[in-house]
């Protein structure tokens, strides 16, 4: 029998409706007892595990090593790993665009938490809608969760060159456009450029939201840095799956406990300091705005001319993400922020920032995380436009209006 006065867990939640509470649960464990389970197993808190995988979705390649370490962790820590399927969404292979299905991502997630007895969540994801669209789906949901970014590829070598998609690829096709690389070639370039399953090794919309991610405090230290296809990143997912499990027998942290007005600024910090993909600002604001956190464009535009770009990594720079990983990850680069951000804002793991940055690994003579007083980029302010002073084509009878000052504005 079912205790009332505790709150439902494992596979006592979210009984199917037969209108018979203990037919239900009775029906329940009959059928998934046809897959061997036992009754002690049956008995533990529930972590599901989100499949990603997809033969499509080559960013998520490594998802099934990541799922058998994560269901490691959640089996060392005493839980009941259950893996289901979502949606995944492949940037180079979504028709039109895969922005059209970030959202359906994101309701297919959110209705299999809601529709499925779990006390946690591990959403694995990667490529670019897909961790924006598990993470809305969690706030919605608003069960304990916490992220596990596929990671990214390894870099590529061409002539000497390091390579990495994808602003590399961008680079050698306009090469190619330009009569400079011929069709061979290209060919030959293209199976440099992602030498590795992962998502791209630049400062992409990937790269950008896993470090976002970690940012909010939604998925473990070193989480967004951690190549695909390291020993690091497994250990990653096994202590995922640990965590999971224990967030599940706590029924805390959720994501809405996590996602606050200060972490959404110290993520538009984030955002400003690795000179990340503009599509992160579409993606935070929707996360945000799920977790019913007021976004302030005219705060993030403030920001913007205030935090100078830190990370020395394409297309800003000159380096990629596993360089970003070697000299410290993201903690490394919280440390050089300190002073701009709120360090007590807690994390998945358990950890308050500070206590993280605390921790975070020092890593001499690199050249991939600057500092705020020798940044890589300065930030030069310059007027803003608001809505209310955004210049309009003026009509036939009203002449342009006159520039109040001679003076050219510099570019951002």
């Amino acid at each position: 029998m079912t205790d009332k006065s505790q709150p439902a867990t494992g596979l006592h939640k979210g009984l199917t409706n037969y209108g018979d509470a203990a037919f239900s649960l009775f029906l329940r464990k009959a059928f998934i007892k046809a897959a061997g389970y036992s009754d002690d197993a049956l008995t533990r808190p529930i972590v599901g595990i989100t499949n990603t995988a997809s033969d499509y979705n080559p960013c998520h390649g490594n998802v099934p090593d990541l799922i058998e370490s994560v269901k490691r962790g959640v089996l060392l820590a005493g839980a009941l790993p259950m893996v289901f399927p979502t949606i995944s969404i492949a940037e180079s292979f979504a028709h039109p665009t895969s922005m059209f299905l970030r959202n359906l991502l994101a309701m297919d997630t959110e209705e299999m938490i809601r529709a499925q007895p779990m006390d946690a969540a591990v959403l694995i994801g990667g490529c670019d809608k897909n961790l924006p669209a598990q993470v809305m789906a969690a706030v919605s949901a608003n069960l304990p969760a916490i992220v596990l970014p596929t990671g990214p590829m390894l870099t590529g070598h061409y002539k000497g060159e390091v390579l990495g998609a994808c602003t590399d690829c961008r680079r050698f096709w306009a090469q190619h456009r330009a009569g400079q690389i011929d069709v061979a070639e290209t060919e030959l370039i293209s199976g440099r450029l992602c030498p590795t399953i992962g998502t791209c090794s630049s400062m992409g919309t990937a790269s950008t939201m896993a470090l976002l991610v970690e940012a909010l405090g939604l998925a473990l230290p070193m989480s967004a840095s951690a190549p695909a296809v390291s020993a690091d990143r497994r250990r990653i997912a096994e202590a995922t799956g640990k965590r999971a499990a224990e967030i599940a027998l706590a029924a805390r942290p959720t994501p809405t406990d996590l996602i606050t007005p200060e972490s959404v600024r110290n993520a538009m910090i984030i955002l400003q300091a690795i000179g990340g993909s503009t599509n992160g600002l579409i993606h935070l604001t929707a996360i945000a705005q799920r977790a019913g956190v007021p976004f302030s464009l005219a705060a993030f535009d403030k920001l913007s001319r205030e935090v100078p770009v830190l990370l020395n990594l394409k297309p800003s720079g000159a380096h990629y993400m596993e360089h970003l990983h070697h000299a410290g990850g993201l903690p490394a680069l919280l440390r050089e922020l300190n002073p701009l951000l709120d360090t007590s804002a807690p994390t998945i793991s358990g950890f308050t920032l500070a206590e993280i940055i605390a921790e975070a690994e020092e890593v001499p003579h690199q050249d991939v995380i600057h500092t705020l007083t020798s940044p890589l980029k300065k930030r030069v302010p310059w007027p803003s436009f608001t809505a209310t002073s955004r210049p309009h084509p003026p009509s036939s009878n009203t002449p342009p209006p006159r520039p109040t000052s001679s003076a050219t504005p510099a570019a951002p």
